[in-house]
């Protein structure tokens, strides 16, 4: 039944082709564990190759164990594992990161090394639709606009996939105890020293007592809905990017009263969508940053530029907008 459910969602949205060379993220957990059995089970129906790729973080005192079940589980399925061992705390304080990024960095890292070893086309994570709701909650705390609200999409880039994004934990859960899976829990889950276990212990629990049994069922939907209309913002985010482009080398040069026409909304997407197309990241950009850039634009300042990071120059000069590599 969840094999299905999990076929479904792959082919809503189009995760998986024949041919595909996919690379599963398999920390030993519940979730993993089932999305490395399912797509297994499922490879021939698919037509697909699969590899495992398993990143021991040093942390825990039971992580070489859990490095073992990995290995033997991938033995026992036939499936190719590849293990990588770094001691995440040691390089989070060299590097000076916290621990949750420092790791997420490595195992990506590792994932897409295994990718290019393997010659594969996708990465396959085991985000659910309990972890997309986490990450809208805790999108929601930090302040995020309509992109944030739409959590973990199920796919990126057309390389990243998450076939698991609407089943919940629970049945996850119940699909590894039905199969004997016997997964491994990480203990350190059920501390709350990190935000996102904070959510999902304390918050999530007390709204469901609360407020909403459904909570995560709701949130998804919110998230759909979310998803839906930043698309739209996207599309006639480009479309204006394109009607008002005048140069588009290293810099790019935007044609500044037709800028001053659009809707805010616009306006905003658009600045973040043309410093992506310079620098190819909008890091470090905050929205005190568009709001001055959308300022200067409107009065016309020709004599004044903006610097939103150590990488990028705006400024206005003779009815142009310059977006100016540095």
């Amino acid at each position: 039944m969840l094999e299905q459910e999990i076929l479904k969602t792959i082919k809503k949205y189009n995760l998986i082709q024949k041919g595909d060379k996919i690379v599963i993220g398999v920390s030993g957990g519940p979730d993993s564990i089932c999305l490395l059995n399912v797509l297994n089970n499922l490879k021939k129906e698919l037509e697909i190759e699969i590899f495992v790729a398993h990143v021991n973080h040093m942390i825990r005192k039971a992580a070489d164990s859990e490095t073992e079940y990995v290995q033997e589980f991938c033995k026992k399925l036939g499936v190719a594992c590849f293990v990588n061992k770094v001691d995440i705390i040691k390089l989070a304080k060299n590097e000076k990161k916290g621990t949750e990024e420092t790791g997420r960095e490595v195992r990506y890292k590792f994932f897409n090394e295994i990718l290019e070893k393997t010659n594969s086309n996708k990465i396959a994570t085991a985000h659910n639709s309990n972890d997309k709701a986490e990450t809208v909650i805790l999108n929601i705390l930090r302040g995020s606009g309509i992109s944030g609200l739409k959590g973990i999409e199920a796919e990126r880039n057309n390389k990243y996939i998450r076939p698991l994004i609407e089943i919940d934990r629970k049945k996850i859960e119940e699909y590894c105890e039905k199969n004997k899976l016997n997964p491994k829990y990480d203990e350190s889950n059920n501390e709350n020293i990190y935000n996102r276990n904070k959510v999902r212990n304390e918050i999530i629990p007390y709204i469901k007592k609360e407020f909403n049994q459904n909570i995560i069922k709701t949130i998804n939907r919110l998230s759909e809905v979310a998803t839906e209309e930043d698309e739209y913002l996207k599309n006639i985010t480009k479309q204006k990017y394109e009607e008002l482009l005048e140069i588009n080398e290293e810099n790019i040069v935007l044609n500044l009263k037709k800028f001053n026409n659009l809707e805010l909304v616009i306006k905003r997407r658009l600045i973040l969508y043309t410093i992506n197309e310079v620098l190819h990241t909008i890091n470090g950009i905050e929205k005190i940053n568009i709001d001055d850039i959308i300022k200067m634009c409107d009065r016309n300042i020709g004599n004044k530029y903006i610097m939103p990071t150590k990488q990028i120059k705006i400024y206005v000069k003779m009815g142009k907008i310059y977006f100016i590599k540095t």
